[in-house]
């Protein structure tokens, strides 16, 4: 697995669970995520939101956030916007019956806002290689990697906003920020 979601290892999946059972499948899904091609990445982020992002959130879904925060800060990763998207999700949903699944999941996400605020201002243009005199052309290379760049920096800074206005009944009040 290399240095990205090498840490997977140290997590004991199979004592976890999410919607439909064990968690046993996350790491192997989480891979998909990271090296899949784009249908293979896409099913699997949908399987892993199915699994943990729904409300409600599992004891797994707390375990999993750190990797999606991996993901989500990896260049090579195909829909970074997806995982920050599955993030905002975790982040609006809970588990009216386990309070501690849903504050730790919520830990976690918030956890990782200086990721999500340097995503945010990461300027697409950095993204994209730039000829300089080459014409614009739809669809070209360097756009697709400006637009995909331009997604995933929407999708952080709505996240960003998700975790800075966070409040929930199981959530302390974040302190104030200063000015």
């Amino acid at each position: 697995m290399g240095t990205v979601l090498g840490a997977m290892r140290n997590v004991r999946w199979h004592e976890l669970q999410h919607a439909y059972g064990s968690a046993s499948q996350v790491p192997g899904v989480l891979s998909r995520i990271a090296w899949g091609d784009a249908p293979t990445s896409d099913e699997a982020l949908s399987d892993l939101e199915r699994w943990i992002g729904t409300p409600p959130v599992f004891d797994s879904t707390a375990a999993t956030v750190p990797f999606l925060w991996e993901l989500a800060a990896t260049d090579t990763v195909r829909d970074r916007a997806g995982v920050l998207d599955l993030l905002a999700t975790i982040l609006a949903a809970g588990n009216p019956e386990h309070p501690a699944w849903t504050r730790a999941a919520h830990d976690a996400v918030t956890a990782g806002r200086a990721t999500a605020a340097r995503l945010a201002a990461t300027p697409e243009a950095q993204d994209a290689p730039h000829v300089p005199g080459a014409p614009h052309v739809p669809g070209a290379p360097g756009a697709q990697a400006v637009r995909a760049a331009a997604v995933r920096t929407a999708a952080a800074a709505r996240l960003l906003t998700a975790i800075e206005r966070h409040a929930c009944p199981v959530c302390p009040a974040p302190p104030p920020r200063e000015a």
